[in-house]
């Protein structure tokens, strides 16, 4: 069974920045388009970005220019950079795996075959 497993989440000031990672077993990041989501309470899942196996990578307009997606191969650990975070960034963040099978849409379909158990993240003004 695959297994994701995220960290780097914690409390931040307005402004301030993160690097969350999710670590995973080699073949997965080969094999699997990879995201990052989020899901704050009471709210519903938003993608945050998704990077391709060709290392094209994708934003939602709340996160574009602030936040990169990034995997480092000799360590299968998948990274979001997150800076310039507002309050609205707060929720639990999660790392996930699509098959690739929708090429760029994938990012705003969020059709994953599994994540992890997730990290918080809250941005306090």
């Amino acid at each position: 069974q695959e297994q994701l497993a995220e960290a780097g989440g914690g409390s931040v000031q307005v402004g301030g920045s993160l690097r969350l990672s999710c670590a995973a077993s080699g073949y997965i990041y080969s094999r699997y388009c990879m995201n990052w989501f989020r899901q704050a309470p009471g709210q519903g899942r938003e993608a945050v970005a998704r990077i391709d196996n060709e290392g094209t990578a994708d934003y939602s307009d709340s996160v574009k220019g602030r936040f990169t997606i990034s995997l480092d191969h000799a360590t299968n650990t998948l990274y979001l950079q997150m800076s310039s975070l507002k309050p609205e960034d707060t929720a639990m963040y999660y790392c996930a795996a699509d098959p690739c099978s929708f090429g760029r849409a994938g990012l705003v379909l969020g059709l994953y075959n599994f994540w992890g158990q997730g990290t918080q993240v809250t941005v306090s003004s």
